[in-house]
């Protein structure tokens, strides 16, 4: 499995940014697909995830309302289109594959097996 993310940049505080991920290497049917991030001196932490099946979604506290994820089947990406955003976005982000049956943590890094390289995204005040 190869998970390569791409999209991110310098944005101003508000401003919007979609992140993609792209992946290869088998079909991702049962997997779920999770957004994680790492701010300079943090530990990483989950931002959301959407199961590939079916296309549930879930959202950390922080971003719910200003973060959306979707997944385009036909080209085995994953998006994350983030809006209204905030300094306190910054960070890098990865993306993630948690296998299937053992998915239903997918809030946690430790369940997902395989990591893109990440994307620097930063937030101008």
């Amino acid at each position: 499995v190869q998970l390569q993310a791409s999209g991110g940049g310098l944005v101003q505080s508000e401003g919007s940014l979609r992140l993609s991920c792209a992946a290869s290497g088998r079909t991702f049917s049962g997997y779920v697909m999770g957004w994680f991030r790492q701010a300079p001196g943090k530990e990483r932490e989950f931002v959301g995830a959407i199961r590939w099946t079916g296309g549930r979604t879930y959202y950390a506290d922080s971003v719910k309302g200003r973060f959306t994820i979707s997944r385009d089947i036909a080209k085995a990406t994953v998006y994350l289109q983030m809006n209204r955003l905030r300094p306190d976005d910054t960070a890098v982000y990865y993306c993630g594959a948690d296998e299937p049956p053992t998915n239903i943590y997918y809030f946690n890094q430790g369940s997902y097996e395989y990591w893109g390289q990440g994307t620097l995204v930063t937030v101008s005040s």
